[in-house]
């Protein structure tokens, strides 16, 4: 069974304004639309342990930052997050501890919960990803069809969410390998893998090994 609902891809981050945040939706795309005006009442609210590096961008202690890193508000940022040399932050992103933004990879409208990487050559736009998830070098997130109408959520049954741009919802502990292409509306289960140079469409179960598009096997 393909499980799609927010509490069935995602366990409590243990971070507040996250949880709160994420979990008050029962489909995890439905949050894609609220994610700035969330961020910009965080900003204005404050969050304790945290301080401003400009007026719209709110960052966590212990945060690396490299200097040839661009960051553009409205942007939350965790404890101990690196952001590497030419890491693109465009704003209405929310990230959690303990994160790692890559070099040349480029955010934008996107909600990382804790312990994300992010770490080489990535695109991450209008898209969820959960505790722990990974995304190999070179691996896209894409948020937008190529007839630029609103994403359906190709499950057992079809969802037309209405939005136009979603890119990819990773559940904890998910691991894209490398140069895969996740099309707009993939979701990605629990503890799920998947193999380099991958199309992904459509829902994938948790506990799967993902070897193409439409393969995949029970991850033992």
């Amino acid at each position: 069974m393909n499980k799609m609902k927010t509490k069935d891809l995602f366990s409590p981050s243990e971070i507040s304004h996250i949880d709160d945040f994420l979990f008050d939706k029962e489909y995890p795309w439905e949050l894609l639309p609220l994610l700035k005006e969330y961020i910009q009442k965080i900003i204005k609210e404050g969050l304790p342990g945290y301080h401003k590096i400009k007026d719209d961008v709110l960052v966590g202690e212990d945060v690396k930052i490299a200097e040839t890193a661009t960051i553009v508000g409205p942007t939350i940022i965790g404890h101990k997050v690196e952001i590497r040399p030419g890491a693109y932050i465009r704003g209405s992103v929310l990230i959690g501890d303990e994160c790692v933004i890559g070099n040349s990879s480029e955010l934008k409208n996107a909600l990382l919960l804790k312990h994300v990487q992010v770490p080489h050559y990535n695109y991450v736009g209008d898209s969820v990803l959960g505790n722990y998830a990974h995304m190999g070098a070179g691996s896209i997130c894409s948020n937008l069809k190529s007839d630029g109408q609103p994403v359906v959520i190709h499950g057992e049954t079809d969802i037309a969410t209405g939005i136009r741009k979603i890119g990819a919802i990773l559940g904890d502990h998910a691991d894209i390998g490398c140069g895969s292409v996740l099309n707009p509306g993939t979701i990605v289960g629990k503890n799920s893998q998947m193999y380099p140079l991958t199309m992904g469409r459509g829902v994938y179960p948790e506990n799967v090994i993902i070897k193409a598009t439409k393969e995949f096997v029970e991850r033992k």
